[in-house]
């Protein structure tokens, strides 16, 4: 529901922040005044284009933002959540427009493209009267709307899945026959590719193994004579080794600490220092001994390495991801052995998937045909009472040659405005003030499957007066029981039946053209529909016609 409405230099309009109600709230005015001038602006905040005449005369910039209140609205809170961009049970928009026609869009203080907020907003706003922002123009939201009049959500949701399931499972058998198409030649090209691969039988981490290995082996030689060379350095040779020049000093300081123990300290890192020396030099030993100086070994080695090195070359990958690639090659070949036996289960299953999913779509297509019916006769009823007699409305139901995720059927909304000229698809209706009331007509006998909870009406009053413009305005205000509904109207009739109302003034200031939005009161609104009942020279017996208006719809809608 908008709850709060900011205008900044739109058009005419200076400055306007309105709170906006529950219910029904007509905007009134006197010819001229610009009433439409709300439903622009939130046209713009939507995504409309922004044209010359949007920013005031002067000014920089048109700055827009309203509040909408998401509680009931669980399909703009899913939006918003698959996109980060809060969830807080409330949403605010933000459009700000420069001279030059650039704009600048906010959802929740991010800013967005146009188009987020076009979508967004077709799940906020549903305004009549203009093509833009009319859900019920297009075919997607009347196929839902005609199920969530029939009480269909849950069973359309579940055709929806089992197209899904269907349709993976038909990818799947196709890919498999493709590939069954190519089986023998990628039978004999899989079992080449794993007769080298199993005949070369590199281990994983085996590459590094080798390398690390092969590394050692050639420069065997170098190890072993530097290891030999450091080895006479520290403990072997004559008593010029470093181990036994460390015993010597450690002796005579040992012999010298018995006259002065300050060098008890130093003795003792001597003798820890011998002691890693001897342990360094069994390292050593060890590791020269145990060198292998085996040049056919080193052959060998290099031959592995080359051999991996060669087949990862034509598999175009590096040597250490062969063993990965022989796994893959095994899989596939499993499946293709035993493709036709998988691919049978696949044709089945793919039966049995269309099977299920005609069963539901059938299951779904008679609960619409039964509900199109059912609407359409209600509807076409309303008509004759909305200011268009002998009108007919009717929902056509167009069967389709395969499943789609929405059922065996096209749903598509069609009108007869007058007598005897045929139905056409409510898209094609001319006159904003007949698809206003159609739509007023569709909206009120489908107000419990309802999913947009604001609705703005424009023109909806367009050709009609007296006792239908009544019946027009019950009708609106029967909508605002369960949705918040703005209509802009001239008709008293119409304006008498809302919850509140707002009264549209122009004002000129010199060369300037300002437009301001009043919140009436009770007296306020008799005053103004008075005015809308017999002009400018306001009577005794107006003023109290107008307010036996506004009595007799409260009334009316409390008894």
């Amino acid at each position: 529901m908008l709850t709060q409405l900011r205008i900044r230099d739109f058009a005419i309009v200076e400055a306007l922040e309105l709170e906006l109600a529950a219910g029904m709230t007509a905007v009134t005015g006197e010819t001229g005044a610009g009433k439409s001038i709300l439903i622009d602006a939130i046209g713009l905040l939507l995504g409309d284009r922004a044209d010359s005449g949007t920013v005031r005369r002067g000014a920089e910039r048109t700055d827009i933002s309203a509040v909408f209140e998401l509680a009931p609205l669980p399909a703009a809170r899913a939006w918003l959540a698959e996109r980060d961009l809060g969830d807080e049970g409330e949403c605010h928009l933000r459009r700000v427009v420069a001279s030059n026609g650039r704009s600048r869009n906010y959802i929740n203080g991010v800013p967005q493209p146009a188009q987020a907020l076009r979508e967004l907003g077709e799940l906020l706003v549903d305004i009549h009267g203009q093509h833009e922002h009319q859900s019920l123009l297009r075919r997607e939201a009347q196929r839902q709307l005609l199920d969530d009049y029939a009480g269909n959500q849950a069973l359309a949701t579940e055709l929806e899945n089992r197209y899904r399931t269907l349709n993976r499972l038909r990818q799947e058998w196709r890919d498999l026959r493709q590939a069954s198409n190519e089986r023998d030649a990628r039978l004999d090209i899989l079992r080449h590719h794993l007769r080298e691969l199993t005949a070369l039988n590199l281990a994983e981490g085996e590459i590094a193994e080798l390398e690390s290995e092969h590394r050692c082996l050639a420069n065997a030689s170098q190890l072993s004579e530097t290891g030999q060379r450091v080895l006479s350095w520290l403990t072997e040779g004559d008593e010029n080794s470093i181990a036994d020049r460390l015993d010597q000093g450690l002796r005579e300081l040992d012999a010298l600490s018995r006259l002065d123990a300050r060098l008890v300290p130093a003795g003792e890192l001597l003798d820890a220092a011998l002691i890693q020396i001897r342990e360094a030099s069994g390292e050593l030993r060890s590791y020269v001994q145990d060198l292998d100086l085996d040049p056919e070994h080193l052959t060998q080695v290099e031959q592995r390495l080359a051999a991996a090195h060669q087949l990862a070359r034509k598999h175009r990958i590096a040597a250490e991801e062969l063993p990965a690639l022989r796994g893959r090659f095994e899989t596939e070949l499993d499946a293709l052995e035993h493709s036709e036996t998988r691919l049978e289960d696949l044709r089945q299953a793919v039966q049995d998937a269309l099977a299920t999913y005609r069963s539901d779509a059938e299951r779904l297509s008679a609960r619409r045909v039964a509900a199109a019916r059912e609407l359409g006769e209600r509807v076409s009823a309303a008509l004759t009472g909305l200011g268009m007699p002998g009108g007919r409305f009717a929902i056509a139901l167009e069967r389709l040659d395969k499943p789609t995720p929405a059922g065996l059927e096209t749903v598509e909304f069609q009108v007869s405005a007058n007598p005897g000229q045929p139905l056409r698809p409510l898209a094609k209706v001319a006159s904003g003030g007949e698809l206003s009331r159609i739509s007023l007509a569709i909206q009120v006998i489908a107000a419990h499957a309802a999913r947009i909870p604001t609705l703005i009406f424009d023109e909806v009053d367009t050709g009609i007066g007296g006792g239908v413009a009544e019946v027009v305005g019950r009708q609106l205000r029967t909508l605002g029981q369960s949705r918040q509904v703005l209509c802009v109207t001239h008709l008293p009739q119409v304006a008498a039946q809302a919850h509140q109302q707002l009264k549209v003034e122009k004002r000129i200031d010199g060369e300037n053209t300002h437009t301001q939005v009043l919140p009436l009161d009770t007296d306020e609104r008799v005053t103004e529909i008075a005015r809308m009942l017999g002009g400018l020279e306001l009577t005794a017996n107006t003023l109290a016609h107008a307010r036996e208006m506004v009595e007799k719809a409260a009334s009316s809608a409390a008894g």
